[in-house]
């Protein structure tokens, strides 16, 4: 696959769909892929790219264009919030309210999506669909600009249900707090399943670099 084929593959998802494809954002997930392979894309129009590690952002960032627009999509820790807060656009995993304090903290942080663990599996980060509601108002309340939820649904079962229930918690989170509008879910085997339940941004690495 390639940037080309993805692409082609959004196309043809938000067709089916009945939706444009300029509504939907595509982060390319660059974790362990070096400096030059992330310019290559860059030269051929992509602009946001997806990490996971702090360190490994911090080091890339540096060598590559100024308007990339950088989304922290893994775990992070409090100690790496002001390595990651200067250079990114996103954060897409907001899990706890500790973190959201951090992020808050001195004003002026980009904005944040609420981490959801849709199936409540214990390996995995997030706030339960049910204690959504009280995280958004609270992470809110500690000064972040929260934008969304991002989920990954659980292996081994059908993705759809799962994307359509995030779909649903973002419409109901949305009547009470407007400015989350974002849903991040989708990614290299199941892309075109979010976009069919509605999500607004994708990210995908496999599928285009490998």
């Amino acid at each position: 696959m390639s940037l080309a084929g993805v692409r082609a593959r959004i196309e043809a998802a938000c067709a089916a769909a009945g939706r444009s494809p300029g509504d939907i954002t595509l982060v390319v997930v660059s974790k362990g892929r070096s400096p030059s392979a992330i310019q290559a894309l860059y030269e051929a129009g992509q602009r946001d790219f997806g990490e996971n590690r702090a360190q490994e952002l911090a080091a890339k960032a540096p060598e590559l264009p100024g308007d990339i627009r950088w989304h922290f999509v893994g775990p992070l820790q409090r100690n790496k919030v002001s390595t990651v807060r200067p250079l990114v656009v996103m954060l897409h995993s907001l899990d706890r309210r500790r973190l959201a304090a951090a992020w808050a903290r001195d004003g002026d942080a980009p904005p944040a999506l609420l981490e959801v663990n849709l199936a409540g599996e214990p390996q995995k980060h997030g706030f339960a669909p049910a204690e959504a509601a009280a995280a958004a108002t609270d992470v809110i309340e500690l000064g972040v600009d929260l934008h969304g939820v991002m989920a990954i649904p659980p292996q081994g079962e059908p993705a759809l249900p799962y994307f359509e229930a995030l779909v649903g918690l973002r419409d109901a989170l949305a009547e009470v707090h407007p400015t989350m509008t974002v849903v991040s879910a989708g990614m290299t085997d199941d892309f075109e399943q979010a976009i069919r339940a509605g999500a607004t941004t994708i990210r995908v690495g496999r599928a285009i670099f490998e």
